[in-house]
């Protein structure tokens, strides 16, 4: 074989090495996230664990001042607590997760928070569907999820879980202002009070009833007398002049 051969075969064997070497490489290399979430105890049914999100920063002009996350099916957002925050950060609850938010971080910082959870629920994945804000109104939803085996471009951060602990069981669920029982109500001073006058007003409106009666029982009397005083004086002065006569 000549050198010329030799040669022309040793280049295309390098070629193709380096091309392998590259898709291998490119298939090595994780795809850069956006928005990402981590567990101090990745594993389902696990008590107080904290998760710590991470999203990074895109704009060259702006800097973050919200996000905006869905709890999965499992956390309510009842049985979330803020950990750690930007300063001046606070966390609001909201019907399907929390939001966070605060005073605008410096443009390319990124957003880093902490929250704490009441329990993890009994799954092998967890998908936090996170909006960002920034200070100029641009927004960044990282929402979407694997679909057909397909890496999404805008991909929710997932949290993988290991299987429950032999023993964990679910923790009951927070109670709610329905299930408070409702203490029975105790009449207060006012109504004590209340109810007292309206029983001496009513002893009073008797007694002024019963003197009423009587009043007029003796007033009778009195107007009978009268008659009967005023018809003798009459008989008597009627048979004085007829004895005059």
């Amino acid at each position: 074989m000549s050198t010329h051969l030799v040669a022309h075969a040793g280049r295309r064997i390098a070629l193709a090495g380096a091309a392998a070497l590259t898709a291998t490489l490119t298939l090595a290399t994780p795809v850069a996230a956006h928005a990402e979430v981590e567990a101090d105890k990745p594993q389902a049914l696990a008590e107080k664990a904290t998760l710590s999100f991470v999203s990074e920063a895109e704009s060259d002009t702006a800097g973050f001042t919200e996000l905006r996350v869905v709890l999965p099916e499992g956390i309510a957002p009842g049985d979330v607590t803020l950990d750690e925050a930007p300063k001046g950060w606070k966390l609001k609850a909201a019907d399907d997760g929390y939001t966070v938010g605060g005073p605008a971080l410096k443009t390319g910082v990124d957003a880093e928070h902490k929250i704490k959870i009441r329990q993890l629920p009994d799954a092998k994945e967890l998908a936090f569907k996170t909006v960002e804000t920034y200070s100029d109104g641009e927004v960044s939803r990282w929402i979407e999820l694997p679909s057909g085996g397909e890496e999404p471009e805008q991909p929710a951060p997932v949290l993988t879980l290991k299987a429950a602990a032999p023993g964990a069981t679910p923790l009951s669920p927070s109670p709610t202002a329905s299930e408070t029982p409702t203490p029975t109500p105790t009449p207060s001073v006012t109504e004590s009070a209340t109810t007292a006058a309206g029983a001496e007003t009513e002893n009073t409106a008797a007694e002024e009833d019963e003197g009423s009666s009587a009043g007029v029982i003796i007033g009778g009397v009195v107007v009978a007398l009268l008659v009967l005083g005023g018809g003798a004086w009459w008989l008597a002065k009627r048979r004085t002049a007829s004895s005059h006569n």
